[in-house]
């Protein structure tokens, strides 16, 4: 057993020097979806374990040794190994990895039926990238399945100029829209779960302009599916003398007038008119 101890301390040992001398890019690469389907995609996501990645830093442990060794993974997606030589790390799980380990120790003969645990200490292949008007932009690594609501909370949500509604670019497939409000209260197609690689974009909000016969004229943030009637809620209500009818609108340098019923649209300049009698 001395001897058996001694060999592994060695491998390990080996291991460490050859992952600390190893290059470290400027930026790690995201690893691709595992389909280009983005709702298929999404709905698998929520049951997949961790795989490991470029850069990722794993620590490596043989159940009944005493030393434990720290590795950060190649961009290649390897590791080198004294002994039993280079071992692809990248796209396996922590028990795939571990289960390919203790294998190529058992055929070297170094271990009768080693068992090797493998633990994620630094997440850094995957990770989404949250962009626009929210409180702390940034990369987001991701260690586990995360459904759009809880990358919105780790960024701090979003600030009070944006959009109601998110963008989401994966690596592969099509972009899709997600409105903000319903990742809370909506149903879980509403809440997908976001895939390493995502690009998550929050705009600014386009704006409108209202004035006349409202409480309180000014510029205010569009919203989905907005009305001149809603506008003119959104500014505080019509004043005694205002009415809804016939509502003056600005359009692409034309001028129309509308009901309440009626869509809001990016730029519209809104007159609230007075009533006649």
């Amino acid at each position: 057993m001395r001897v058996r101890s001694a060999i592994l301390s060695l491998v390990l040992f080996s291991l460490a020097t050859v992952a600390s001398a190893a290059p470290k890019p400027t930026a790690p690469a995201p690893m691709n979806p595992t389909s280009s389907n983005l709702t298929a995609s999404r709905a698998d996501s929520g049951q997949a374990e961790y795989i490991i990645g470029p850069e990722d830093v794993i620590e490596i442990e043989v159940v009944g040794q005493p030393d434990k060794v720290r590795a950060r993974v190649y961009i290649d997606g390897g590791i080198q190994m004294n002994l039993i030589g280079k071992v692809e790390a990248g796209g396996k799980t922590s028990r795939q990895l571990g289960s390919v380990i203790a294998e190529k120790l058992k055929a070297g003969g170094y271990f009768a039926n080693p068992i090797v645990n493998i633990e994620v200490i630094s997440y850094a292949s995957r990770y989404v990238t949250v962009l626009g008007a929210v409180g702390q932009p940034g990369l987001i690594p991701i260690n586990r399945p995360y459904r759009m609501s809880e990358i919105m909370a780790r960024v701090g949500g979003v600030q009070e100029r944006a959009a109601d509604y998110l963008i989401v670019r994966p690596e592969k497939g099509p972009e899709a829209r997600y409105q903000i409000d319903l990742l809370a209260t909506g149903d879980a197609s509403q809440d997908p779960y976001v895939a390493p690689g995502d690009k998550i974009f929050i705009p600014v909000a386009e704006v409108f302009y209202i004035s006349g016969q409202i409480t309180q004229p000014g510029t205010y943030p569009m919203k989905s599916g907005f009305t001149l009637r809603q506008a003119i809620a959104r500014g505080g209500g019509l004043t005694e003398s205002g009415t809804d009818g016939g509502i003056l609108v600005t359009r692409a340098g034309k001028k129309m007038k509308l009901d309440g019923s009626a869509k809001v649209e990016p730029g519209d300049v809104i007159v609230v008119r007075e009533r006649l009698f």
